[in-house]
């Protein structure tokens, strides 16, 4: 034990620093390292010291993970990403961002567009397309009490094989059944039963699906939208466009924020099962895929109506729902903290993905506390 406290102060004074080494400590004489969890220094506690004491004295440090950044720093880097002329940021303009916990905002505000104007921020309601997904897939999960069946699966993750519904999707005065029966948007197509096709027509066709399905084919837009409501919570303020439920919801940031604070906090039971039973979505390298809306050199994976942010080049592990008018929410790999990217814009391709590239650099700023 005596050696392991010289050690300890040792490492202390190695940081050149006037430290002090936190219990739990462990020597392991056979490779004479010494693990230190923390070592506080002042109001700063380093973390995951690992040491190897040498035959002639020195002291070898093996490992170390400095503090993490302080609030401070973490919305300065955050702030200045987000309003950042120079990287993908920039060309999103105008959008609100924000970014917090289980608990509470932690950060956000909204980003001019280049002439000045800006017309966003955390009230301004718009249609958020693709990013209802994500909330039909809570809803599901919270209405079979976190145990969903294998047909929920096959159709929230896009296997089912409904993959022909219409660019147009259902007109307003539909109902969800009656959308199912419009056009194509309720034939299935045999060869693409389990395989990831993403379209809106596995979401439509299992909300219509009868009982023991979740039973919502004579829904209209408005006690569509008061079931939605029910089932995710009162507080979260959100209406249809169309009763399409793969994209007909139109809300505001500050609502969309609430509702990952929920999955974060486990109010909604899709919180534990972020990221479960994904399946591979680039048909270039997997063959159990057939489309996906993503550019051709992304391989993420997509789980219950939403994505992983797990390709093997640039993804962080995050989950999202990005949609096709820009609106890009997310939940970090650790699933600590959540991000919203709000715009509406109809104009270009790639819409939602330019607002996934913009959200991710300031995930990354505020994880590190360095602008990107």
């Amino acid at each position: 034990m005596h050696h392991t406290r010289t050690l300890a102060l040792a490492a202390a004074l190695a940081l050149g620093l006037a430290g002090r080494a936190q219990a739990q400590a462990s020597y392991d004489p056979a490779t004479q390292v010494l693990s230190v969890p923390t070592i506080s220094v002042g109001t700063q506690v380093y973390r995951d010291f690992k040491a190897r004491l040498d035959a002639d004295g020195r002291l070898t440090v093996l490992a170390l993970t400095p503090p993490a950044p302080d609030l401070a720093a973490r919305t300065a880097a955050a702030t200045a990403t987000a309003q950042s002329a120079a990287n993908a940021c920039a060309a999103i303009r105008p959008f609100y961002w924000e970014i917090g916990d289980a608990v509470q905002r932690l950060a956000g505000g909204s980003v001019n567009a280049a002439n000045g104007a800006n017309s966003v921020d955390a009230t301004t309601v718009m249609n958020i397309a693709s990013a209802s997904k994500w909330l039909y897939g809570a809803y599901v999960a919270q209405r079979r009490g976190g145990a969903l069946t294998a047909e929920d699966i096959q159709f929230l993750n896009f296997r089912s094989g409904y993959t022909s519904f219409g660019f147009s999707g259902c007109e307003p005065a539909d109902t969800v059944a009656s959308c199912v029966a419009r056009a194509d948007n309720g034939v299935q197509t045999p060869a693409h039963i389990d395989r990831f096709f993403y379209n809106g027509g596995h979401m439509q066709k299992h909300a219509s699906l009868p009982a023991p399905g979740m039973a919502l084919g004579a829904l209209n837009n408005t006690t569509l939208a008061a079931e939605m409501r029910r089932v995710l919570g009162a507080d979260i303020e959100l209406s249809f466009t169309q009763p399409q439920l793969a994209g007909g919801v139109r809300m505001n940031a500050r609502s969309y924020a609430l509702f990952l604070r929920k999955l974060l906090g486990g109010q909604l039971q899709l919180g534990a099962l972020l990221g479960s039973h994904p399946v591979c979505t680039n048909p270039l390298t997997c063959p159990g895929a057939v489309y996906s809306p993503a550019p051709a050199n992304s391989s993420e994976h997509y789980s219950i109506g939403h994505w992983v942010e797990d390709d093997p080049a640039v993804g962080d592990g995050a989950f999202s729902s990005p949609g096709a008018f820009g609106f890009y929410p997310w939940v970090d790999a650790s699933r600590t903290l959540y991000g919203v990217v709000a715009r509406f814009d109809l104009l270009g391709q790639g819409i939602g993905f330019a607002s996934q590239q913009c959200g991710a650099l300031v995930r990354k700023a505020w994880v590190t506390g360095s602008a990107q």
